[in-house]
């Protein structure tokens, strides 16, 4: 597929080789140019999941993978008993992300929620608040507080 300008029309009109040639494995230096959100919309990528992305949490992204990891490729109704029971500070914050991931799906995407399972949940690193602390001798030391952006990706089971 040649260099095209991706157009409402042209998308309308070759819907399925556009999402034949996006959907295959591509090398590293030929790969497509990213869609926009309304191409993605005209093309209906994305439809099948739920995402949300709660940015600038106050936490550490190494402190939320743990959690995080306890939840990937659970059911729903199972990651919400695994998160109410799970004595870490992530655990509120991936419960709002994993409500809010599920309000998406269902209400935005028209998904069963009995069928959806946590496909994906990461946690990325924000911007770090830079602090610093009186120490010995007039000197100074630095703390990071870092961030994180917690995402969390549903899907329905097949």
């Amino acid at each position: 597929m040649e260099q095209v300008k991706l157009t409402k029309d042209y998308i309308e009109s070759n819907r399925d080789e556009i999402l034949e040639a996006y959907g295959k494995e591509q090398k590293k230096n030929a790969k497509k140019p990213l869609l926009t959100k309304k191409q993605k919309k005209l093309l209906g990528i994305g439809k099948d999941q739920g995402k949300a992305i709660a940015k600038y949490v106050r936490i550490t992204p190494r402190k939320v993978k743990v959690v995080a990891d306890l939840i990937k490729g659970k059911d729903l109704d199972e990651a919400y008993a695994i998160l109410a029971y799970t004595p870490k500070a992530a655990s509120p914050v991936l419960t709002k992300a994993l409500k809010s991931a599920e309000a998406n799906a269902v209400n935005n995407n028209g998904l069963s929620r009995g069928s959806l399972y946590v496909a994906e949940a990461y946690s990325s690193q924000g911007p770090i608040l830079k602090r610093f602390i009186p120490r010995a001798r007039g000197s100074a030391s630095r703390i990071n507080k870092r961030t994180s952006h917690v995402t969390v990706v549903l899907k329905e089971r097949v």
